[in-house]
């Protein structure tokens, strides 16, 4: 079984906490796009735990773990990540984590020139992370990027990079600032990569095997539909493919095909960064809301915007990513509300509309709403059944407008908080 776990809207809709409750049924689980510029957030028996770069699966003793060459990989921050969690006692060996040959080293560099660019956008910023993806990601496909694989030959890896940290400065001392010092990134890669490289490995060739062998492969998604950098909100988006069609390529054996995709999305709409959110809740009403869901970013700490629960946006990420059903996350974190806003439609200069639109005609998008009557708490129900009749009924209008069924209820952030619909 070949199967995606994807985001249907903006990011953060508890991706990592399904990958964790599912992983048990799974033999490998594989990252196949981005880098540590979102996080995923994981609680189970054993703690608390934010990744960034590991797939959410190294929690589990029983799964392999593979980062594939779709990914941009900060090798400071993976070794910071990998250190953090064998302190906490997780397990972590070139047996069960695997990072492709082929994916993408972020150089320090790369973090530089996009906090430089942040900047001199000002007010019209894209909302960066800051972790030099954008930059990362123009230099893979400008055929400038330094590869896992090269950290395995050092001895011609030196003049690679005094060649790309020559080309590199062009645009640095664009900027006003000082020119990159080639030995510094030399420096640099000796000392981290030689920490990663053990884990460096021939991945297309691994999961080649794996998949003949029948194995049970999860592809673990970073983002939502809503950022991909064609599909989504462009060009406020991150610079990979966030979709689940892109998971075979990603992972690194473009020539096999899923056998099932899972979308995962809210009870209610956040959004981290810049771009059109149109359903965005402000003042005291949004502060409550992103207090009862602990709405800040898993990598950066920012408070995330919040929203009611999005029909337009969340059907459009549905059909994008192909998911055959969903998994509704924080249930629970609407107990607080006597009345319960959905935004069933959008308003575009006067008109009503129940798709979701693009470019332009999204900034002048205005939210539809309904209410729905509140319905308390929810965090002790284990089936479908426990659930109160206004929870009932306000799944069932999901599942309804969206078009796609819900399998999965998650009621608590811990792995056993949830309700497996049949």
């Amino acid at each position: 079984m070949l199967t995606s776990i994807v985001g249907i809207n903006w990011g953060d809709e508890g991706k990592g906490r399904m990958v964790d409750l599912l992983s048990s049924d799974y033999d490998i689980i594989c990252r196949y796009q981005g880098g540590n510029n979102a996080g995923h957030t994981v609680i189970n028996d054993r703690g608390k735990f934010v990744l960034n770069l590991l797939p959410s699966g190294i929690l589990r003793e029983t799964t392999v773990n593979v980062m594939g060459n779709g990914m941009v990989i900060d090798l400071e921050h993976l070794a910071g990540e990998i250190k953090t969690l064998t302190d906490k006692g997780i397990k972590i060996t070139p047996d069960n984590l695997k990072i492709s040959d082929k994916a993408i080293v972020c150089m320090p560099y790369h973090k530089m020139q996009d906090i430089m660019e942040e900047e001199r956008l000002a007010d019209k910023k894209f909302g960066s992370t800051r972790r030099g993806i954008a930059p990362v990601y123009a230099d893979k496909y400008m055929k400038k990027g330094i590869r896992m694989g090269d950290l395995l030959h050092m001895d011609t890896l030196s003049e690679k990079v005094k060649d790309i940290v020559d080309w590199k400065n062009i645009t640095v001392t664009g900027y006003g600032h000082e020119p990159v010092k080639a030995e510094d990134m030399i420096d640099w890669l000796k000392k981290y990569g030689s920490f990663a490289a053990p884990f460096v490995t021939d991945v297309s060739e691994f999961l080649s095997d794996a998949v003949n062998e029948g194995k049970d492969i999860m592809f673990e998604a970073q983002l939502g539909a809503l950022r991909d950098i064609d599909f989504g909100i462009y060009p406020y988006t991150s610079s990979s493919q966030t979709l689940a069609s892109f998971a075979p390529i990603g992972a690194g054996i473009p020539g096999t095909k899923l056998d099932k995709i899972i979308g995962i999305m809210k009870a209610y709409s956040t959004c981290v960064g810049e771009g059109p959110f149109t359903a965005e809740m402000f003042g005291d009403e949004a502060e409550k809301l992103r207090a009862s869901g602990g709405e800040y970013g898993a990598a950066t700490g920012r408070p995330r915007r919040v929203g009611p629960f999005d029909v337009p946006a969340s059907r459009y990420g549905i059909k994008v990513q192909g998911a055959d059903f969903i998994a509704l996350t924080k249930l629970d974190v609407l107990s607080y509300m006597d009345e319960i806003p959905v935004c069933i439609a959008y308003e575009i200069d006067g008109i009503k509309t129940f798709d979701f639109p693009t470019g332009d005609r999204l900034n002048r998008a205005k939210p539809v709403i309904e209410y729905f009557a509140g319905f308390g708490d929810v965090s002790g129900c284990r089936s479908f059944d426990e659930l109160p009749d206004a929870a009932k009924k306000y799944i069932r209008f999901i599942e309804e407008s969206t078009g796609c069924p819900i399998k999965y209820i998650s009621v608590g952030a811990g792995r056993d908080e949830y309700i497996a619909i049949d």
